[in-house]
């Protein structure tokens, strides 16, 4: 297992001194200077998601910067009665804050695998003051509805379109993956290989394996958690980098040889790589699974216009599906 502790602590330490306004350009430009053996760039950036923040009075100063804990603390303190926390505090104006964020991908290979390399997810964030804790014309009835009212009585959507930032907008790290170490981990975990182990030998084994770097096109998104004795259980999930929607995938419904064969052609040289049609299948779904089908269909009837390795991926996929 590689040790990327220094690295970590010189990446947060330059989310620290790099503002968020420099942009990726300027990210791979530090990188490049305290990890000047790998060569990092940016292959995605997902934004649209938030996480919940903390608690500001009516001026805007911080009164707490954990919004569930301290709910969770004022609730207990009045025996778990949301009406009396609700008493308390009518007329404090304390409102919730949300961190927006947007993450940020960089990628580095250490070798020529697919795995092999270096993903960084650094994180855009900014605070946000949002709804009124304790509205006099809509009070919380749960902890639930106090800090995500989202779904619950019109608020959340409400707290997105009249959101006030409070502060510029800042860096973070959110987590530094060797790829290649957390795959291992992971087939530790089960005799069965998992969807992510064989999507990557799919690609391995396939013409896109052949073509290009699979850091190039895939970003992993990886979670751990402990399970009820205590033990890591890991999960990744391959992710396009595309910053927009895949390439559409026209064809008109049942065709088969040089129709489809053309179809394909045209998915791949939108995406940029051959056998993009598939592994886009199995993740984005911009690609109908009947399509695997037919592929077979046409292999089997003598059209020869995949690779003998391509046309086994997919009957392999096709005898024991796995999908995300």
């Amino acid at each position: 297992m590689n040790d990327w502790t220094d690295l970590s602590r010189q990446v947060a330490e330059l989310c620290v001194r790099v503002p968020a306004s420099a942009g990726p350009a300027a990210l791979t430009k530090e990188l490049a200077q305290i990890a000047p053996h790998l060569s990092f760039r940016e292959v995605l950036a997902r934004g649209g998601w938030y996480r919940l923040g903390g608690v500001v009075d009516a001026a805007g100063k911080h009164v707490a910067d954990d919004l569930e804990k301290w709910a969770e603390t004022e609730l207990a303190a009045r025996d778990d009665d949301i009406g009396a926390l609700c008493d308390d505090y009518a007329d404090s104006g304390l409102k919730a804050t949300r961190l927006t964020g947007k993450t940020h991908y960089l990628v580095a290979a250490t070798g020529p695998g697919a795995t092999d390399f270096l993903q960084i997810e650094i994180e855009e964030l900014q605070e946000m003051v949002c709804h009124f804790l304790f509205d006099p014309e809509s009070p919380p009835g749960s902890i639930e509805e106090l800090v995500d009212p989202r779904g619950n009585n019109g608020s959340g959507a409400e707290c997105a379109s009249r959101a006030v930032p409070l502060g510029a907008s800042f860096l973070a790290l959110r987590r530094i993956t060797d790829v290649a170490d957390f795959s291992t981990r992971m087939r530790a975990q089960k005799p069965e290989p998992q969807s992510i182990h064989r999507f990557i030998d799919a690609w391995e084994q396939s013409s896109a394996g052949a073509a290009t770097q699979f850091s190039n096109h895939w970003v992993v998104a990886v979670r751990e958690h402990l399970d009820r004795y205590r033990q890591p259980i890991l999960h990744a999930t391959p992710v396009a980098a595309l910053n927009g929607t895949p390439p559409r995938f026209e064809i008109d419904f049942g065709a088969q040889g040089l129709a489809l064969h053309n179809a394909l052609s045209r998915y791949d040289k939108a995406a940029g790589y051959p056998m993009a049609w598939f592994f886009h299948m199995i993740t984005t779904k911009s690609v109908p699974h009947a399509v695997a089908t037919a592929v077979a269909n046409d292999v089997q009837a003598g059209f020869h216009y995949l690779p003998d390795r391509d046309a086994q991926v997919v009957k392999d996929w096709l005898f024991k599906p796995y999908g995300f």
